[in-house]
């Protein structure tokens, strides 16, 4: 099985990028962020004639998350959450759901726009309780993925200048330990499993050629709980969408499970 996550920074402008890419890579399963669609206007049908079905959770212009699971993933989407106790955000930034024997977690965490501000404070706050609601769901699906837009680079390996970046948001030290509190629960970086090396990243700025210059941030993140690790054969991020016109400034990310 394979599962992605994409951020694609408008599912109107990208859906083009989203089916031809689907229709190559043939993933089983794709996280969505950045959908920027309300619900009403979330493009079943095209999804549909992709092959895939679908669960979404949107607003006008943006966050949105949705899960796809192919057609030949067994069984529905069961026990969908879109928002979590706690939690008082009309922002859609949440979406779990059960699909071929996996619990789904998809996040579009908070961006926090800069150290200080109460964007970044209201970023640990969110932190913190989706740390909570994680914790309930590793109680009760061994069987747990959680993937998304983490706005989070782990460590200065995720940097490529972190000199530059230093302790400002996305690399800051307290981002960092809310980030490594969440994966204490026993929840595994699925691309540090088979990559330890530097330089690799999924996000890269539109301005100063910075993907040509490979200027970029790994912050899309596929966790897999500790009853998953053994199943784990093969994880990458793939950097064809990011060449193709008019492309999200994210890239797919994606693990291949033998279950």
């Amino acid at each position: 099985m394979k599962i992605a996550s994409w951020n694609v920074n408008s599912l109107k402008v990208r859906l083009p990028q989203l089916t031809q890419w689907m229709a190559e890579a043939r993933p089983d399963i794709v996280a969505l962020q950045e959908t920027k669609l309300e619900d009403a206007k979330f493009p079943v049908d095209e999804i549909a004639a992709a092959g895939y079905r679908a669960v979404f959770s949107g607003q006008k212009t943006y966050n949105g998350v949705a899960i796809l699971a192919h057609a030949d993933v067994a069984g529905g989407f069961d026990d969908v959450v879109t928002d979590i106790p706690g939690l008082d955000d009309p922002q859609r930034r949440i979406l779990a759901a059960t699909v071929g024997g996996l619990r789904i977690v998809d996040l579009y965490v908070v961006n926090g726009k800069a150290v200080g501000d109460e964007k970044y404070a209201y970023k640990l706050d969110w932190l913190a309780k989706v740390r909570e609601f994680l914790a309930r769901e590793r109680e009760r699906h061994p069987h747990l993925v959680v993937l998304g837009d983490f706005n989070i680079a782990p460590d200065d390996r995720d940097v490529y200048d972190p000199v530059a970046w230093g302790e400002d948001v996305l690399c800051s030290p307290p981002e960092r330990a809310a980030l490594k509190a969440i994966t204490e629960l026993g929840l595994h970086d699925s691309f540090r499993l088979f990559e330890s090396a530097g330089e690799h990243y999924s996000w890269w700025d539109y301005r100063q050629a910075a993907f040509r210059r490979n200027m970029g941030l790994r912050i899309d993140l596929i966790l897999l709980a500790d009853a998953l690790k053994p199943a784990a054969q093969a994880a990458a991020i793939d950097r064809t969408p990011r060449r193709w016109e008019r492309p999200s400034d994210h890239t797919p990310v994606t693990l291949d499970l033998d279950i």
